[in-house]
């Protein structure tokens, strides 16, 4: 049985004219329901929540200093809420940026991260916030942030490495950690544990060796070196640029298409391109 037009939302077609020879039925006209797609609002105000396996930071809109409070083995996704919830419980925003230590997809996180708790995979932000929430990796976030035009890659020395590929406004999230390198992998040699076992001079020759075969390998304009072990490079790799861990809030409040100023970066000078402008996509 078909349904009837009005209640599909349809207007019932409008009878003709007995004996009107210049009407044909296909004349007739429906008028649909409005289906058009509003374009989401731009928030007026977001909270960066910026998490790692040590601590968890935090900044909004309009807020000049960012929050801190320690994470680890014992972070759930549910002490995550409750504890930036009371930080930030004078703080006012409409939406929420979320980098995550781990491999997410549209859905949110998909393995449960070795250096936090359990319970991450599946679990619902936007409900537990009240509020919609764009989720992200971490280092994705940060490589968002410290973007300054062309072709980038990003390689983010910390616990381990983070690295993404962000070109034409679209983020690519990488693996590059897991890579082959001298009879182990990439991340084996440029990690944390990895200067203190062979020192400072070989981990720093090994970062510069893979910058460059990188660079080359993904064809890019620059290469951005962030996370916690920037600091201990006493010369720049050529091709390199050096960024800053806060440009991670900067990632998390372009990700809603808000802008913030990036801290100055060191390195080869930057591009002078136009750029397309447009909604940024993670893919």
């Amino acid at each position: 049985m078909f349904a009837a037009a009005s209640d599909l939302g349809l207007s019932a077609l409008a009878p003709l004219k007995n004996g009107d020879p210049n009407k044909h039925p296909s004349e007739s006209r429906i008028t649909l329901p409005n289906t058009t797609l509003r374009r989401p609002r731009r928030p007026a105000k977001v909270l960066v929540i910026d998490l790692g396996g040590s601590n968890v930071k935090m900044l909004a809109t309009g807020q000049s200093e960012a929050r801190k409070a320690p994470s680890g083995k014992k972070m759930t996704p549910h002490l995550l809420v409750t504890t930036v919830q009371e930080m930030t419980a004078d703080w006012e925003y409409d939406a929420v940026a979320f980098g995550f230590p781990g491999v997410v997809d549209v859905n949110g996180p998909i393995i449960e991260p070795v250096n936090l708790g359990k319970g991450w995979v599946g679990f619902d932000f936007s409900a537990a916030f009240g509020k919609p929430v764009k989720l992200i990796n971490d280092a994705a976030m940060q490589a968002l942030g410290s973007y300054e035009g062309g072709r980038m890659l990003f390689l983010g020395l910390g616990t381990g490495l983070g690295s993404t590929l962000i070109s034409d406004r679209v983020i690519l999230p990488l693996e590059l950690g897991v890579l082959p390198y001298k009879g182990g992998s990439i991340a084996d040699f440029v990690k944390k544990e990895a200067r203190k076992e062979i020192g400072d001079r070989e981990w720093e020759q090994a970062v510069g060796d893979i910058v460059g075969f990188l660079r080359h390998a993904f064809v890019a304009d620059y290469v951005m070196l962030g996370g916690g072990n920037v600091k201990r490079l006493t010369v720049i790799p050529p091709g390199a640029r050096l960024g800053d861990n806060e440009n991670a809030f900067v990632g998390g409040f372009r990700l809603w298409n808000q802008g913030l100023p990036r801290k100055k970066t060191l390195g080869i000078p930057r591009l002078k391109r136009p750029q397309w402008k447009g909604k940024w996509r993670v893919v």
